[in-house]
């Protein structure tokens, strides 16, 4: 997935991402003034002592992570939104006429240093939290909430955005300048910007718990990771595990005081990658029951109400905005035509993938009933028996393929082998620019001219501070008008090996390391003016970064980065070929494991405020929406149960279909690059040009048709997934 930073007032949509307000004031045409008066400006003695108050002295502006402490943030986010606020008074100010120049690019140049420090705050915050950070999260997320109402809500300020809106076909303006008149527009109306004072203010106090809701649900969600790990006795318990995973269990037992027992951690799905070796299976049901049940245990970190409370203010706020759901809210910003073909979409996959789903899990207890085994396959067997699975049919598991994948060979041979040979891009270690934390690395980015492009930083490992998951944010967007080079960062959750072990990852965690990529090249390949168009769809935004999956498996590619980590030997051809061969197995549990949240996630972002289920319902409502969908498996959890969803609660609410209707996109323009000869130079500039450079400039499904040639096809999806539409 991908993450993207806190932008100024620009934010597409910052009703939803930052939606929330507080001001006290009784004409919102005064809401500016009020919010500045509420907000403290600092004396500028402090100025010298934070380094957010003036742009990042190194290279591209490289956040100075090392002259960054806690103690900065607060004092900076006060300091940035009332110099935004002064801009922002300075727009409505102007005594001249709205112009293109004073009013949309006046907004787009607005808000630099609130930019700065909110950039690399909320970046910490999902990859190196603390105590201190979580604080102030809680802190001054009302009042960033606050802020941003107080200009998207500012009657005086949408007049002037109005007044050019109506005149842009007139003004001789360039397509991307237009296209930027008219989501700025967009976005002032989804934020309320035509609503009476007095819904106006309803709004506010919607958004504002909208706010503190997310911040808390977050919270609990890592929280409940470490409170939930597994402590294991004895390592006779961790048979089937290798010995560097048993290592790093004593060493995170040790690491909390715990010495002579073993931790296994829980990451982010419901299903944890332990199950598919651990031969106890009592530990087995432990881990999975443990893992589902996060957030809805009773107790300080449940957030069954948080969510249940969240769902309805959407629900109401969708109301009040003219809209019948938030899904159809939601939608309307989308490349999706509607909630209806959403959903018809997902109805079409669900039959298909359940039914391959119910024939892997018939082989599977096929295997239990062999070994003399009296008990019937259930989630947290599936792991473990698909790999014998696997084994009996393809005679190879997965732990044969992790000696190949040593980490620095993915990353260096593989992943930015990969975007030399298809972009031309080089790759060139920085140890003189600062990082948040020691395992973090960062490589400066070389377009083949050797131009500098961007940076590039890699944060691989797991630990008790960063969220679950795999996600890219940026630090810096490319855009002429700032004339800015991208610093994007990639994270993942691979587990540390002890001190001195090599980092051996599994065929999955190669597959993220290419897709988060995907993510970082569209990132910086943005080739826009205006920071604003540097975003897509978020039912497009996985798209690029689904294709770049793509050279995982790719012969040439992989035959440069899958050697042997300590003999330097390639990976066989015969083990290959049997993993080539095995790429749609499983995949009813793979499709029928998203396909259950996706229909969740729909569901009840349909539903009206008196509809939605209190805390109470919310798991019953979750449970009747599978079983109607004929998605109810005892032998598959959803990979998401709903109190730990952290996708809905953020840019994917109403929106976690995006994965597989971006993977039509991402299927066919595959089959592009196979029928056009495959890994060529000039493939990956055409797919550059076309499509990944262009951002948000120009409408999404135009710059795939521009493409393509033509509307996607979802054939290449089924044939990849191994299913048939009924």
């Amino acid at each position: 997935m991908t993450s993207f930073k806190i932008h100024k007032l620009t934010l597409a949509g910052a009703a939803v991402i930052l939606a929330s307000a507080c001001s006290d004031s009784d004409d919102d045409q005064t809401s500016i003034e009020d919010a500045m008066d509420n907000l403290n400006i600092v004396s500028s003695a402090d100025a010298a002592a934070n380094p957010f108050y003036t742009e990042s002295p190194l290279p591209l502006k490289y956040p100075p992570f090392d002259q960054i402490s806690n103690e900065h943030y607060m004092p900076a986010f006060e300091r940035g939104m009332a110099e935004h606020l002064e801009e922002i008074a300075a727009i409505v100010n102007s005594g001249e006429d709205p112009t293109f120049e004073n009013t949309i690019v006046a907004l787009e140049l607005s808000g630099q240093s609130l930019d700065r420090v909110a950039t690399v705050f909320f970046a910490l915050s999902s990859a190196h939290t603390n105590d201190e950070i979580d604080a102030i999260e809680v802190e001054v997320s009302p009042k960033l909430s606050a802020h941003t109402d107080s200009i998207y809500l500012d009657a005086e300020l949408f007049a002037r955005v109005q007044v050019i809106y109506d005149q842009r076909d007139s003004l001789g303006l360039d397509a991307e300048s237009i296209r930027l008149v008219e989501e700025y527009h967009k976005n002032f109306v989804r934020a309320g910007a035509r609503l009476d004072v007095e819904q106006k203010e309803e709004l506010k106090a919607i958004n504002l718990e909208l706010s503190e809701l997310s911040t808390s649900f977050s919270q609990n969600v890592l929280d409940e990771v470490n409170d939930l790990a597994i402590v294991v006795d004895s390592s006779e318990e961790l048979a089937g595990l290798d010995d560097a995973a048993i290592q790093a269990a004593a060493g995170a037992a040790e690491a909390r005081d715990m010495a002579g027992k073993y931790l296994i951690p829980l990451l982010n799905f419901s299903s944890q990658p332990s199950l598919a070796s651990l031969e106890n299976r009592s530990l087995r049901q432990r881990i999975q029951e443990a893992s589902e049940s996060r957030g809805q245990r009773g107790g300080e970190f449940d957030n069954r109400e948080i969510l249940s409370r969240t769902v309805r203010l959407r629900a109401e706020r969708a109301r009040m905005l003219g809209y019948d759901s938030h899904a159809d809210y939601i939608l309307e910003n989308q490349t999706a035509e509607s909630v209806g073909m959403v959903n018809q979409r997902l109805a079409d996959l669900t039959a298909p993938a359940i039914a391959n789903a119910r024939r892997e899990a018939a082989d599977m207890q096929e295997v239990i009933n062999a070994e003399g085994r009296d008990f019937t396959l259930k989630a947290w067997d599936w792991p473990f028996y698909a790999e014998k699975v696997r084994q009996e049919r393809y005679a190879f598991d997965g732990s044969q393929l992790r000696p190949y994948f040593e980490i620095d060979n993915v990353l260096q041979k593989g992943v930015f082998f990969a975007a030399n040979q298809i972009y031309g891009l080089s790759f060139e270690e920085r140890f003189d620019l600062p990082v948040y934390q020691e395992d973090v690395r960062v490589f400066e980015v070389f377009e083949e001219d050797g131009t500098q492009l961007a940076f590039f930083i890699f944060d691989p490992y797991a630990r008790s501070s960063k969220r679950g998951g795999a996600w890219m944010n940026s630090y810096v967007s490319a855009t002429h008008l700032m004339d800015t080079k991208p610093v994007v960062a990639n994270h993942q959750n691979i587990p540390k090996p002890p001190y001195g072990e090599p980092t051996l990852l599994t065929y999955d965690e190669v597959g993220t390391m290419f897709h988060e990529f995907g993510h970082a090249l569209h990132y910086m390949f943005a080739d826009v003016t205006y920071p604003s168009l540097s975003r897509v769809p978020r039912d497009f935004v996985e798209y690029p970064s689904q294709v770049n999956e793509m050279w995982q498996t790719w012969p040439e590619v992989l035959a440069n980065y899958a050697v042997h980590y300590e003999t330097g030997e390639p990976i066989p051809g015969e083990l290959l070929q049997k993993v080539l061969d095995a790429q749609i197995f499983n995949e009813g549990f793979t499709t029928s494991e998203y396909l259950m949240p996706s229909l969740v996630d729909m569901a009840l972002h349909q539903l009206a405020p008196e509809e939605v289920p209190s805390a109470d319902e919310i798991m019953a409502f979750e449970e009747s929406v599978l079983e109607e969908a004929g998605a109810l498996l005892d032998e598959i959890a959803p990979r998401y149960r709903l109190p730990y969803f952290s996708h809905i609660m953020g840019g994917y609410s109403a929106g976690y279909y995006s994965y597989i209707w971006s993977e039509v996109l991402d299927a066919d323009t595959v089959e592009w690059f196979k029928e056009n000869g495959g890994m060529l130079r000039e493939n990956g500039q055409y797919f550059r040009e076309t499509l990944l450079s262009k951002g948000g400039s120009v409408e999404a499904m135009e710059l795939f048709r521009n493409f393509r040639g033509r509307e996607p096809d979802v054939q290449p999806l089924l044939e990849r997934r191994g299913l048939t539409l009924q």
